[in-house]
C-alpha cells in the first residue's frame, strides 16, 4: 500500500483560470453539465444521472444543511467584528445548542479581533412576531487560530422564547465560500442549500448535491435506485488549502458525522444482496468520506469489551488509521458490529467524527461511484478524485485527463460548477 505522506502536492496542481468559476449557479440547477467518466469521458447533462446509474443501485446523500453562521457586531465606536460559528462548544451536542434559549458558546473565527479589546459585544434584532432581542457575544479562551465565544441572550417574554438556531436565521449571514468572491445575496439562502437539506449544522454546503432537483430524485426511484441519507457537518476546514510540500505536514479537518442505524442496516443488506451490476454511489466527497469512515469505526468496536462504556470521542477515526494499521476485517463483519454497538446501547443514530484523509494509496471499501464537483488545485478534495480513478498510481493519469476535457469543454468549476459521475478505477 501507499503511503500518502510523502505525496507532493504540487503534483496534484493545474491552472484554474478564474474566469472558469463559477459566480452563481445555474437557474434551472439540474441543467448543469454531468462529465460521466468509467475509464472514458462522456458528457451530458445532470439531469440525464439517472440513466448513468445501474438499476438497483444506492445513492447516499449528506442532508446536512447550511447555518448562516456569520455575524456582524458593531462596537460602541462604531467597527464591525465579524463573528463566524464553526461548530458548538456547550452543548457540544449541535441539536441541544441550536435549541439553546439563553446561552451557549461555539468556537468561532473572529473578524477584526485587534479591534475587539474587551468586554460583551451586542446585536439586537426585531423577530416576526415584532419582539426585539439582544444577542450579546464575549470571548470565553482561545484555541490557535480560533476563539472560544459565549453568546447569551434574555428572553423578551416567557410565552415567545427564541432558540439560538432563530437567533442565527434572524441575525446571521450565510457564509458562501471566499474563492467566489462576493457578497452573499438573499437568493444564496436558497440555492447555496441542497433540496434535500435537513439537519442544521454545516458552514459550507455539500455542494455536489446542489445540482439535484425533485425531478431527477422521483426519476432515480422510479428506476429502483435506492435513496439514502446521512449527514456530515462541512466545516470551514473544508476551504484549507495544503500548504505543506508533502501530505505529511496537513492536519486534516474534523467533522461532526451523524449516521442513522437504518442505512447502516439497508448498506448491509445491499452489500450482502444487491444484484450484479449496481452499485454503491456517493452524492459529494463528504459522503464519501462518511462511509468510508464506517468500516474504520466499526474495526474500533471490534476492540471494545463494553460497548455500554464507549463515548463518542473514542470512535473518531483519524487522518491517517488507514495507512498505518492492519486492517483484516471484512466489510460486513465491520458493519455488523456497528449495529450490535447501536443494538447494545439503544441509539438509532451512529454519533461521533471523522478526520479521515482520503488520497492515492487508501482502499476504497464501499464506494463504488461519486457525484463530485470539479475542485480546487492542491486541494484534500483532489487527492480523494485521484485516489478514487487512478488507485494505486502515482501518476494521476486520469484525474488529470478529466480536468483537462473539463477545462477545454467550458465546464464551470467549484462549488456552483458543473459536476461529474466518476466509476472507481478497478
Amino acid at each position: 500500500m501507499i503511503n500518502p505522506r510523502n505525496l507532493e502536492i504540487k503534483n496534484y496542481d493545474y491552472n484554474l483560470p478564474e474566469e472558469r468559476i463559477a459566480k452563481y449557479p445555474l437557474a434551472q440547477r439540474d441543467s448543469s453539465k454531468l462529465l460521466v467518466w468509467n475509464g472514458e469521458i462522456e458528457e451530458h447533462h445532470f439531469c440525464d444521472l439517472p440513466a448513468q446509474i445501474p438499476a438497483g443501485s444506492m445513492i447516499v446523500f449528506n442532508n446536512t444543511k447550511v447555518i448562516q453562521a456569520r455575524l456582524h457586531f458593531r462596537k460602541p465606536t462604531g467597527g464591525i467584528v465579524e463573528v463566524f460559528c464553526l461548530e458548538p462548544e456547550s452543548p457540544k451536542d449541535y441539536q441541544q445548542n441550536f435549541a439553546s434559549e439563553s446561552e451557549c458558546t461555539w468556537t468561532c473565527l473572529v473578524g477584526n479581533s485587534k479591534k475587539w479589546k474587551e468586554g460583551a459585544l451586542s446585536l439586537s434584532v426585531t423577530m416576526s412576531d415584532g419582539k426585539t432581542v439582544t444577542l450579546y457575544c464575549e470571548r470565553a479562551g482561545s484555541l490557535g487560530p480560533s476563539q472560544l465565544i459565549r453568546f447569551y441572550w434574555k428572553q423578551p417574554d416567557a410565552e415567545s422564547a427564541v432558540s439560538f438556531a432563530q437567533l442565527l436565521d434572524a441575525m446571521g449571514e450565510l457564509p458562501i465560500p471566499p474563492y467566489l468572491n462576493r457578497a452573499t445575496e438573499e437568493k444564496d439562502k436558497e440555492t447555496y442549500q441542497t433540496v434535500y437539506s435537513r439537519i442544521k449544522g454545516s458552514v459550507a454546503a455539500p455542494t455536489a448535491g446542489l445540482h439535484y432537483t425533485p425531478e431527477v430524485l422521483d426519476a432515480l426511484r422510479q428506476k429502483g435506485i435506492g435513496l439514502e441519507y446521512l449527514t456530515l457537518h462541512v466545516g470551514a476546514g473544508t476551504f484549507k488549502p495544503v500548504k505543506s510540500e508533502t501530505i505529511e505536514g496537513h492536519d486534516m479537518h474534523t467533522e461532526f458525522i451523524s449516521v442513522p442505524k437504518s442505512v447502516i442496516a439497508d448498506i448491509l443488506d445491499f452489500e450482502m444482496h444487491h444484484a450484479e451490476g449496481a452499485l454503491l454511489v456517493a452524492t459529494g466527497t463528504t459522503s464519501v468520506r462518511t462511509l468510508e469512515s464506517l468500516f474504520y469505526i466499526g474495526e474500533k468496536l471490534s476492540t471494545m469489551d463494553d460497548f455500554k462504556a464507549v463515548h463518542a470521542e473514542d470512535l473518531i477515526v483519524h487522518q491517517w488509521e488507514p495507512y498505518d494499521e492492519e486492517h483484516t476485517l471484512s466489510l460486513e463483519e465491520s458493519l455488523s458490529i456497528i449495529l450490535d454497538y447501536l443494538d447494545a446501547t439503544g441509539q438509532e443514530q451512529l454519533v461521533t467524527a471523522t478526520q479521515i484523509l482520503i488520497a492515492p494509496g487508501f482502499k476504497f471499501r464501499l464506494v463504488e461511484a461519486m457525484v463530485t464537483n470539479f475542485h480546487m488545485p492542491q486541494s484534500t478534495l483532489l487527492l480523494l478524485v485521484s485516489a478514487f480513478v487512478d488507485g494505486d498510481s502515482l501518476v494521476g493519469e486520469h484525474w488529470h485527463s478529466i480536468y483537462r476535457y473539463a477545462l477545454a469543454h467550458d465546464f464551470r468549476f467549484l462549488s456552483y460548477g458543473d459536476s461529474s459521475l466518476l466509476f472507481k478505477q478497478r
